[in-house]
């Protein structure tokens, strides 16, 4: 008896709602849902939004605008998705009126600038401003102790790691930042990021690391730092990071590798290292690298795509197939 009273209810939840629901729009009952989704659109459909919409999605559209009128209907969003519109620009007051706000997705707009305070009136836990035209970050974005746990400026114009920022956002335990311009990464920039479990720097144009750089990341799991120009990496680089479990360096500059770099990577999953893509030189200085993968293939992502670039004599031979002998007659 209850479960054929319960099946109309929860088939009306998943359809449309019956009520006025705005132009160009689809409103759902199960989350509060409103989708709106037509190029036709070309002003925020603040007027006709249901009070109670929790979850709000605005995508593809002609809007160029969004101010904290536009959302002044809806006070009790949970997450706003604006993919993919012509936003350029944002309210300095956005976010004010909106105590309930986890999520705001701003993927593939036009936003070159934001004002100051622009996500400081929401408890925000997710910030994505990906595929962007963002060339500065600004540490006014947020407000002190900010509860942002996951930032995504992939995709930008940055040229450098906006370490400002970061000390209002303490609690960062995911930071994108790939496909930007990075061409270092300066001394202590990430040192406020105590909680940090995943951080993603590739398809830059890094070229060295600080040897102290993780220094304060004691809780990394997952590094990226593939596709950068990477030649070289500094002995002490991993030592704190015991608990990585993925790093990713394929496809940069290194030849070799220091004597213990890897040694402290103790928690590596299975295919969690992956060092593909490389110029790897086996002459003498290539005889710890080769011990070290001989010895954790396992912990290596297709290990024998690990290849000499130099000598000519070795030049396509997986780094694991040589023998000592080889090793020293190049040293």
């Amino acid at each position: 008896m209850t479960s054929t009273w319960l099946l109309p209810w929860l088939l009306l939840s998943l359809v449309p709602l019956c009520r006025p629901c705005p132009t160009h729009c689809r409103c759902f009952s199960r989350r509060a849902e409103v989708v709106c989704d037509s190029t036709s659109l070309d002003s925020f459909p603040s007027d006709s939004l249901p009070k109670n919409t929790t979850f709000l999605t605005v995508q593809f559209t002609n809007i160029t605008t969004i101010t904290e009128t536009h959302l002044n209907r809806t006070p009790h969003l949970q997450e706003l998705h604006l993919f993919s519109n012509q936003i350029q620009s944002l309210g300095p007051n956005l976010l004010r009126g909106l105590p309930k706000l986890r999520t705001l997705d701003l993927t593939e707009n036009k936003l070159a600038d934001l004002p100051a305070k622009v996500f400081s009136h929401a408890p925000l836990q997710s910030l994505v401003l990906k595929s962007n035209q963002l060339k500065i970050v600004s540490d006014d974005w947020l407000s002190e102790n900010s509860t942002l746990t996951w930032l995504d400026l992939s995709k930008n114009r940055l040229t450098e790691i906006p370490a400002i920022l970061f000390r209002k956002a303490p609690n960062l335990d995911n930071l994108d930042l790939p496909n930007n311009l990075l061409e270092k990464i300066v001394a202590k920039s990430l040192d406020e990021l105590t909680k940090l479990e995943r951080l993603n720097l590739q398809n830059n144009k890094i070229n060295s690391l600080d040897s102290t750089i993780f220094q304060k990341n004691l809780n990394l799991t997952h590094l990226f730092l593939s596709r950068n120009k990477l030649e070289k990496l500094p002995q002490n680089l991993f030592v704190n990071l015991t608990r990585l479990r993925h790093l990713y360096l394929e496809e940069n500059h290194l030849q070799r590798v220091v004597p213990g770099l890897f040694d402290s990577l103790v928690s590596l999953d299975e295919e969690g290292l992956d060092l593909s893509g490389n110029p790897w030189s086996c002459d003498g200085k290539i005889e710890y690298l080769w011990s070290w993968l001989n010895k954790n293939k396992s912990k290596v992502f297709l290990p024998e795509t690990v290849t000499c670039a130099a000598p000519p004599a070795l030049i396509g031979r997986s780094v694991m197939s040589l023998t000592q002998s080889e090793i020293k007659m190049v040293s």
